[in-house]
């Protein structure tokens, strides 16, 4: 029947099954079961303590209008207690939510970017890199969220409304059961409302980081839009985006207004009913005054959680959009995992008749066939125009991408048939030094910068590297290896940065050196003392990506790729 009603209602599929989501999240609640049991906890008493509170006021008004023996100093007393423990659970609730409540969050934030960095690199990514920011802020603050506060108070909801239902229910049978009548409609309307708003807040969520990545890409390359004078078309592209966003986010809200008006008119009637009902009573005197406010209190105890029931759909809604979207960060395939493959230096590299292409089978190969040996302890230069395969080159090497046909191999020893050989993997990447084209400093102190070539480097080993790299300019920084860049070493010329990122190089144990472009910001005669530095110990195998034909004469061999 509801597969009937998706077809008349045009309702699309979704990508994951609900079973699906819901073993994802269950799996992602393990980690964080601690908070999720003490939510659980503070709320079933605050349950308790809001039944109880019933109890008391009832007995304090019946005590008061004289129904019942008593004194009045006890009963309300008995009530300022309840009161005070429904403060302190309000407090824990807050302390729970802000410690716990970060701390788990950056768990699975700090789990997700790991689980994105172990994957394999893929040259043509299907995701913005705006968009998986997004996605690891506001999904991961969803998911937490939910999992950890939402869904237990989901518990102590149900408890509550269970809890108020028997007492009611021992007060008047057919006022208990007119209250909870409305329950099979909220039910079955509640299905048709989880599958459209998961439609709407799908869209919201996805224009949300179409917007991200807008942002994100302009601030990135506010140089490039600002010398090309491309102000307005920046901010009409913004704008196209956001009226989109703004369309979805109406429909999104004009359907959940009238869902919960729709809803709460159905509230409003029960309880106008039992108001009615229990003034019928209360003048035919079958009734107090103190069980007449119980029954008010009850009512309001028993829809109170069926309006929460109804709020926590749209949590429902979020929660399942926001799984979806990092379940699909999870689909990316994973590295091979395992233990770093370091061989003794130098190191060697070999292409047997590689052939890869970043397309379907069939389409033109970047490289076809290729064949060429990187001997230990010698220096190559890599030529060729834009598009001929370098950096591709590059990106077998560092076993980013895998060759559709043959093999590559790094071996140790200055002869191959003699040496230790074995088929290059990620696992060897500890072998390579990198350095890439462009500016590729982080914001932070030039100690940090150097600390990601080693992490465990002296400040010796430092200075060591940035001398060999010609970084003669740091003893004129007032802070030294604690002087501090901006984004992309806000401060520093091209030059500066290109000699930092070598050296930071430098400081990595691996015996096989990549440079991309690696000096191309330099002067002739930085360059030369550079190089000259690098190559003088035939210590490691440099490959040297380049269009200078100069760098030509401090190397053993030259490849030029057409």
């Amino acid at each position: 029947m509801f597969a009937k009603l998706r077809s008349i209602l045009e309702i699309p599929d979704n990508k994951y099954t609900v079973r699906q989501i819901s073993c994802w999240l269950w799996k992602v609640l393990q980690g964080n079961r601690l908070q999720a049991v003490l939510n659980a906890g503070i709320g079933l008493l605050g349950v308790g303590l809001g039944l109880v509170s019933v109890w008391a006021m009832q007995r304090a008004i019946d005590t008061a209008s004289g129904v019942r023996d008593g004194s009045i100093l006890w009963a309300v007393g008995v009530m300022a207690l309840l009161i005070l423990g429904e403060f302190a659970l309000g407090i824990s609730r807050v302390w729970i939510r802000n410690i716990l409540g970060v701390k788990a969050q950056n768990r699975m934030q700090q789990h997700i970017l790991a689980r994105l960095l172990r994957s394999e690199w893929r040259g043509r990514e299907a995701m913005h890199s705006g968009d998986v920011i997004n996605r690891l802020e506001d999904d991961v603050k969803t998911v937490v969220t939910f999992l950890t506060e939402t869904l237990p108070s989901t518990l102590s909801t149900v408890a509550m409304f269970v809890g108020a239902f028997i007492y009611l229910f021992r007060m008047d049978i057919w006022l208990a059961v007119i209250t909870v009548g409305i329950l099979p409609l909220f039910i079955s309307v509640s299905r048709i409302y989880m599958v459209y708003m998961r439609r709407y807040s799908r869209r919201v969520r996805d224009c949300d980081s179409l917007v991200q990545a807008l942002l994100t890409e302009t601030m990135q390359h506010r140089m490039l839009v600002k010398t090309m004078e491309a102000d307005q078309q920046m901010l009409e592209r913004l704008d196209a985006i956001q009226t989109i966003l703004h369309s979805w986010v109406r429909k999104r809200t004009i359907f959940s207004v009238g869902s919960n008006f729709f809803l709460n008119v159905g509230f409003s009637l029960g309880y106008l009913v039992a108001f009615l009902w229990g003034a019928f009573r209360l003048s035919a005197g079958t009734l107090t005054f103190g069980g007449m406010t119980a029954f008010l209190q009850l009512v309001s105890r028993i829809q109170g959680p069926a309006r929460d029931l109804s709020r926590l759909l749209p949590a429902f809604v979020s929660v399942f959009t926001a799984a979806e979207r990092l379940m699909e960060l999870a689909e990316i395939p994973e590295e091979e995992q395992g233990d770093a493959l370091l061989l003794s230096a130098p190191c060697g590299i070999c292409f047997e008749r590689v052939t890869f292409s970043y397309g379907a089978p069939g389409q033109q190969p970047v490289l076809q066939d290729a064949t060429f040996d990187f001997p230990p302890g010698t220096c190559t230069a890599i030529l060729g125009e834009t598009g001929s395969g370098k950096t591709t080159l590059i990106r077998l090497l560092l076993a980013l991408v895998r060759p559709q046909q043959g093999r590559i191999v790094i071996y140790s020893g200055l002869d191959k048939k003699v040496g230790e050989e074995q088929l290059l993997s990620p696992l060897h990447r500890c072998n390579f030094v990198y350095v890439p084209q462009g500016n590729t400093l982080l914001s932070g102190t030039l100690r940090e910068n150097l600390f990601l070539g080693n992490p465990h480097a002296t400040d010796e080993q430092m200075h060591e590297a940035l001398r060999l790299a010609c970084v003669d300019f740091v003893d004129a920084l007032p802070d030294g290896l604690d002087a501090t860049f901006t984004e992309q070493g806000g401060g520093l010329s091209e030059g500066q940065a290109q000699r930092i990122a070598i050296a930071r190089a430098l400081l990595r144990p691996g015996s096989i050196m990549l440079l991309d472009e690696a000096t191309s910001a330099l002067d002739t005669e930085t360059e030369r003392k550079v190089l000259e530095n690098i190559l003088r110990e035939k210590q490691r195998t440099v490959i040297f990506v380049t269009h200078r034909t100069a760098v030509v004469d401090y190397c053993d061999h030259a490849i030029t790729f057409s």
